[in-house]
């Protein structure tokens, strides 16, 4: 399933320094729905009540994207772009009975040409951050990128917990937030720095480290390749600690497009209430990374 789903793109690695003291909620695990045993995140609270703000029926919103980054937006084997971001806008326009276009940008120029009115909702995976809140206005998250620990499955390691990690060799990518946060709360494990993510992998699945903590899209897309070959598999869940791991992707708009913005909170809250996310998700990752 998905064969064209082989790399990810690794442009969010985000280099930080330790933080001296943080929250003790190392782990904020979303609520979590499963369908045919994937694991299904909810971003949305049940108890907010949207209201729906009217936008102008004859206006088209021009949604902007990139198309090299699965399996949240890529070339489909129609050649037209598709993913879980592209879906979830057209599945957003529909919702609002909006007609929409879906415009292809190179991924540095698309917070630009939205600037530029060359379109109206950027639906890519830029990180939401305070620099990008001053700029531009942006939804509630519809996507996280997890951090995740892998295992070898033959080796029966206990679940990443404090105790069950010491004296353990965790891999993890130099230079990463996944290293800083190890650093911050992994102490009593030896960690193992490699130069990237395949590099980690590989020497998981040779038996070299006991455990690898990264990027949970990349090892979710790892595992169910063909490189790791059924080697491993999660264990322990979801890590979104914000201040190591970021907020999130969601669609971003002009400061002063409010309605648009509001609206498509709407509409994203809607797909997730009546089961169009769901779908979604599980059309593009048949292996979750939360």
């Amino acid at each position: 399933m998905l064969n064209y789903i082989v790399t990810l793109v690794a442009r969010f690695r985000t280099k930080i320094k330790p933080p001296g003291i943080l929250s003790l909620f190392l782990a904020l695990m979303p609520s979590l729905a499963s369908a045919q045993g994937v694991s299904i995140p909810n971003f949305w609270d049940p108890r907010a009540q949207l209201e729906r703000p009217d936008l102008p029926a004859t206006r088209t919103i021009r949604f902007l994207v990139d198309d090299d980054f699965p399996p949240l937006h890529f070339p489909g084997l129609d050649g037209n772009p598709t993913g879980l971001s592209v879906e979830l806008a057209r599945a957003a326009c529909e919702r609002l009975s909006l007609t929409c276009t879906i415009q292809v940008r190179r991924f540095d120029m698309l917070l630009d040409a939205l600037n530029e009115r060359q379109g109206d909702v950027v639906a890519a995976a830029i990180p939401i951050t305070a620099g990008l809140r001053s700029r531009f206005a942006v939804t509630a998250p519809y996507f996280k990128i997890p951090a995740r620990f892998a295992v070898r499955k033959d080796r029966n390691q206990p679940a990443p917990e404090a105790k069950a990690l010491q004296g353990k060799t965790i891999g993890v990518v130099v230079g990463t937030a996944h290293e800083a946060f190890a650093k911050a709360f992994m102490a009593g494990g030896t960690l193992k720095p490699y130069p990237e993510l395949a590099a980690a992998q590989a020497a998981l699945k040779a038996g070299e480290t006991d455990y690898l903590f990264a990027d949970g899209l990349g090892l979710a897309l790892w595992i169910g390749g063909e490189e790791a070959g059924g080697c491993c598999d999660f264990s322990g869940g979801p890590y979104l600690e914000s201040r190591f791991f970021g907020e999130g992707i969601g669609f971003i708009t002009r400061p002063e497009d409010e309605n648009l913005r509001r609206a498509l909170d709407f509409a994203l809250q809607q797909l997730w209430k009546e089961g169009k996310y769901a779908e979604l998700y599980l059309r593009f990752f048949p292996i979750s990374p939360f």
